[in-house]
C-alpha cells in the first residue's frame, strides 16, 4: 500500500482517533492526579490567633492541619496579655491550603525603659512630639510665672522632679511645668535701696 493510500485509508483515521482518545484520557488522568496531589479545592479558613499564647496557637493550628512560625516579640502593648499574639499573617478569615504556615508576633512581658529627653527650655509644641516619639505620654500641665510663655521649666514624674537621662518605663506620663509668660522683668543689678523713696534732706544746721 502506497503512503498516499495509507494516509487516506480508514485504518489511518481510526489510528488517529485512537491516539487522540489516548492523549485526552492521559490529560484527564494527569489533571486529576495534579488536583489530588496539590489538594486543590480543599482550603481552610485561618482562625484568629490574637491574644492566644504560643501553646494555644500550636494546639489550635494542629487541629486544622496548619503550622506556625514565631517571628519575634514586639514592644509591650497593654491591650494584649503578656506573651500573647499581637499580629498574625495571613489575617483571620483568609483561605489557605493544608500545611500553610501562619506567621505570628508575640507581645513582650512588659514595658521597656527609656531615657527621659531633655525638654527644659523647649517649647510645649516641641516637647510633646519628643515624648511621643520615645513612647512616653504627656501628663499634667502646670503653669508658673515666667517670661517664657509655654516654655518647659521642669519635668516631673509621679510628683517628683526628674531630669534628662533618668529612666522610666514606656507609656509613662511626664508632667510638664511651663512658663505662663506673665512674669514682669526686674533688673537684679539695680540696688534695692535705689527703688525706695528718697529720704528728706536734713535741715541745715543753724
Amino acid at each position: 500500500m502506497s503512503l498516499i493510500k495509507y494516509l487516506t485509508s480508514r485504518v489511518f483515521f481510526v489510528q488517529i482517533l485512537i491516539s487522540i482518545a489516548i492523549i485526552a484520557l492521559l490529560g484527564y488522568l494527569f489533571m486529576h492526579w495534579l488536583t489530588f496531589t496539590t489538594d486543590h479545592g480543599h482550603e481552610i479558613e485561618v482562625p484568629t490567633l490574637l491574644k492566644l499564647t504560643e501553646e494555644q496557637v500550636e494546639q489550635k493550628l494542629d487541629d486544622l492541619d496548619l503550622d506556625y512560625v514565631l517571628l519575634d516579640s514586639v514592644d509591650y502593648r497593654s491591650e494584649f496579655p503578656k506573651f500573647s499574639v499581637v499580629e498574625q499573617d495571613p489575617l483571620p478569615g483568609t483561605k489557605v491550603k493544608v500545611g500553610r504556615k501562619i506567621y505570628i508576633k508575640i507581645n513582650a512581658s512588659g514595658f521597656s525603659s527609656v531615657k527621659i529627653p531633655d525638654l527644659v527650655d523647649k517649647t510645649y509644641r516641641e516637647a510633646v512630639p519628643t515624648l511621643k516619639a520615645l513612647g512616653l505620654e504627656e501628663g499634667t500641665i502646670t503653669y508658673i510665672p515666667n517670661l517664657g510663655k509655654d516654655m518647659v521649666l521642669e519635668m516631673r514624674y509621679k510628683g517628683r522632679n526628674v531630669k534628662a537621662g533618668d529612666r522610666v518605663l514606656k507609656a509613662s506620663k511626664i508632667d510638664l511645668v511651663l512658663g505662663d509668660g506673665k512674669a514682669s522683668y526686674v533688673d537684679e543689678s539695680q540696688p534695692t535701696d535705689s527703688l525706695a523713696t528718697p529720704s528728706e534732706t536734713p535741715d541745715n544746721e543753724q
